[in-house]
């Protein structure tokens, strides 16, 4: 069947209105005839408003910057180039030269496509991996200067305060208590006050108060004397205090003493004396108290669970640590410096993808600086592959990747890893941005504006992808 001019025309204007890319036709002279409507809003015009209009006068009003359908005229051959909107889009452009029978170039035709979203994705992608760097930096530094063989790394204003007194007070006997939920680091701050003290080369006894049956307590804290009960070593043991001695005994969890233990180990302060089950003669301990809690002791001993008079005793240099979702900025030196820890540990070589890094900055991590090196660990010894990308956490974190800002690229560079060639990359991301549109917005209209694309073009790009939006 044989078309006639009029449907090749209406065919024509079709192509133009529905394609994917913006499509431009000029004559030798640089008028533009074709064009679709609704692609010109990225310019900064209204639709229909550049029909019959010259594309040098366009390129002479910084509309198009430059002109490919002008390049083409010019150069008379195929020219590719970037063009940067009044809009302040980013538009790779392809211009094809038309000749006729005799030679003569009688159009121009372009191809264009807004590039903006992905190249605000690469160069978001590329700051990420500047931080990244600075971050490996950083820790390097904060390793090199922090206190011991107990790194605790920050940079936030909170644990600056927080160290200063440490600094302070280190090289004193003054008891300190620190305060704080599980998992903050309450027993590697414990270990740096030692670090830096004057017993620093002496015992560092650390005791959970938790995990000691009341029953044993007695035993394991001030040890017996042999034949002192049955089923005791014939040697006797010495207790975890007079292990201390001379050094520094840290007691975590110290809220969880029973009443009657309080006591005995009140006495023990005070007198800095012990006495082991079944002796008969005091034995004298010289030991620096540091203790922990992520109770509220006040209350306990308004509660009458915990004696007023040994929290007088151990609230001399009390020190509030704060939650990691207190302090953000430390989130990523942290990761940095576990992700280093556990690769040396295991003798791996993991990296985290960039936005792997964005993932756990963002997250609250209720199980505060435990929880953070945990995960680090997990992901190390269970990943497969080198690079960790954000699928591979566990789900709590994986809940927040339900479009967190600037992440929506992770995707890209996987699909990359996977050899996918550009075109399917680029679909890739044009199928994400049509998702997220359709999410957004109510009508195609409003997807349309919000795209910069035409309606028609909205639709195609709807059926395009039905299923997966």
């Amino acid at each position: 069947m044989i078309l006639n001019s009029n449907t090749l025309e209406m065919e024509l204007n079709k192509i133009i209105e529905t394609s994917n890319n913006n499509i431009t036709i000029t004559d030798e002279n640089g008028i533009i005839l074709r064009s679709n409507p609704n692609h010109w809003i990225m310019y900064g015009l209204k639709p229909d408003s550049y029909i019959g209009k010259s594309v040098y006068q366009f390129e002479e009003e910084g509309v198009l910057s430059p002109s490919i359908n002008a390049l083409v005229l010019k150069e008379e051959k195929y020219v590719r180039a970037m063009q940067h909107t009044k809009t302040g889009r980013v538009v790779m452009s392809t211009g094809f030269p038309v000749f006729n029978h005799s030679g003569r170039l009688i159009r121009a035709i372009s191809f264009s496509q807004d590039q903006t979203e992905i190249l605000n994705l690469q160069s978001q992608y590329k700051q990420l991996q500047q931080k990244i760097k600075g971050y490996q930096t950083e820790v390097e530094e904060l390793r090199g200067k922090n206190l011991g063989q107990h790194p605790f790394l920050f940079r936030s204003t909170s644990m600056q305060q927080i160290f200063k007194t440490i600094s302070r007070v280190a090289k004193t006997d003054a008891t300190i208590l620190f305060l704080g939920a599980s998992g903050v680091g309450k027993s590697t701050l414990a270990r740096a006050v030692h670090d830096q003290c004057l017993r620093k080369t002496e015992p560092f006894i650390e005791v959970n108060c938790s995990t000691i049956p009341e029953t044993l307590f007695e035993s394991e804290m001030f040890g017996y004397e042999p034949g002192s009960f049955t089923g005791a070593h014939k040697t006797g043991k010495q207790g975890l205090i007079e292990q201390a001695d001379n050094g520094t005994l840290f007691l975590d969890e110290i809220g969880e003493l029973p009443l009657a233990i309080q006591v005995k180990l009140l006495k023990v302060l005070q007198e800095k004396k012990i006495m082991r089950i079944g002796a008969k003669n005091e034995r004298h301990v010289n030991f620096r108290l540091i203790t922990a809690t992520n109770q509220d002791l006040g209350k306990m001993v308004n509660e009458g669970r915990f004696r007023l008079d040994l929290f007088y005793r151990l609230n001399v240099i009390p020190l509030q640590i704060p939650a990691l979702t207190e302090r953000k900025e430390d989130i990523p030196i942290l990761i940095q410096h576990y992700l280093q820890m556990m690769n040396e540990k295991y003798q791996t070589s993991k990296k985290l993808q960039p936005s792997t890094y964005e993932v756990l900055s963002n997250y609250d991590w209720p199980g505060n600086v435990r929880e953070l090196e945990n995960i680090i660990e997990r992901v190390v010894l269970t990943i497969e592959e080198d690079t960790i990308y954000p699928q591979h956490l566990p789900f709590p974190l994986r809940q927040t990747l339900k479009e967190p800002v600037g992440n929506e690229y992770w995707n890209l560079e996987k699909k990359n890893a996977g050899k996918k060639s550009l075109k399917e990359t680029l679909e890739e991301v044009e199928k994400h941005l049509i998702k997220r549109a359709f999410e957004e917005c109510k009508t195609t209209y409003e997807m349309a504006k919000y795209l910069g694309i035409s309606q028609p073009s909205v639709i195609y790009k709807m059926k395009k992808y039905q299923g997966e939006l």
